[in-house]
């Protein structure tokens, strides 16, 4: 999907103006369906782990904490600072979590992820927004912070998707199967959106903040947090889930907000890329070792 839309850009069948709106279209309209969806969607009664949610939640507060205090003391420039600690501490949970836990596990390992996304999505746009607000402009405002929050459209349809689902509001068939079509559109769009918005030229005046960000995300996060898990006793199918959870790339939706929210939209579509490029590799070697000490 990134090379078609890099395609589509070089053959000049739209320009920046147009991934601009498409852009817009993608964060205010077809991630919150998507987002919507997959949480008034979820089974929460099937697999439900209260120690796994515990832990996985708390374990991301952890890496999100840890990446910003590391990006504030080494970064100096808010916009910067923005993309990088969401490439560092953010996972693309939603498109890879699912998939990776039931190839590593089947099914079950499957279910216990979609129960964790309800939790972890909405918690890493909560974060995302509030340290993308800490630093749009240079100046600390909780007002604006908490307005930015408040407003923001994948904040907005995680509420909604939650009140939906704890209060087991139906959705007409016929509304629901349209909501389903439109959100199979958001990770597609996005993907050929990025695609369009590489510059590989400015690749190598990121270089410093690139390999920070992806050695945190695909080496030291989980590095750090999946031993404790193994400490705690998490084995099997919650083993799994974790390690899709601290494995996967960062999220695609990651270069959309960091576009539409002042942040350095070109390093965090690198991340994208280059993250998904080499995951593929990190997360063979993650499943590898936990499997040969017998975690998995």
């Amino acid at each position: 999907m990134m090379a078609l839309g890099y395609f589509l850009k070089a053959v000049r069948l739209y320009d920046d103006h147009v991934l601009n709106k498409m852009n817009n279209l993608v964060f205010k309209v077809f991630l919150p369906i998507l987002l919507f969806v997959d949480l008034y969607s979820t089974d929460l009664e099937s697999v439900f782990n209260p120690t796994l949610v515990l832990f996985a939640g708390g374990s991301v507060l952890a890496a999100f904490f840890l990446s910003m205090a590391y990006v504030c003391l080494t970064e100096k420039s808010n916009k910067i600072r923005g993309a990088l600690i969401q490439g560092i501490f953010r996972s693309n949970f939603i498109i890879f979590g699912i998939p990776i836990a039931r190839s590593i596990y089947g099914d079950n390992a499957a279910s216990s992820a979609a129960i964790l996304i309800s939790i972890v999505i909405p918690l890493f746009n909560i974060l995302t927004v509030t340290e993308m607000e800490i630093f749009r402009g240079g100046k600390v405002k909780i007002r604006s912070i908490l307005k930015g929050i408040a407003t923001n459209p994948l904040i907005l349809s995680c509420a909604a998707g939650f009140l939906f689902l704890f209060l087991r509001i139906p959705i007409p068939e016929i509304v629901y199967g349209t909501l389903t079509d439109l959100s199979r559109v958001a990770t597609p769009l996005a993907l050929i959106i990025l695609g369009g918005s590489i510059k590989f030229s400015k690749t190598m005046g990121y270089f410093k903040q690139i390999v920070t960000g992806l050695l945190g995300k695909l080496v030291v996060v989980p590095a750090i947090f999946l031993p404790i898990a193994a400490a705690i006793g998490f084995r099997g199918q919650d083993m799994a889930v974790l390690i899709s959870l601290y494995c996967s790339p960062v999220a695609v939706s990651s270069f959309v907000m960091a576009q539409q929210m002042d942040s350095d939209g070109d390093l965090a579509g690198q991340f994208v890329v280059l993250g998904a490029a080499l995951s593929v590799v990190t997360i063979f070697l993650w499943v590898f070792l936990f499997k040969n000490l017998g975690l998995l």
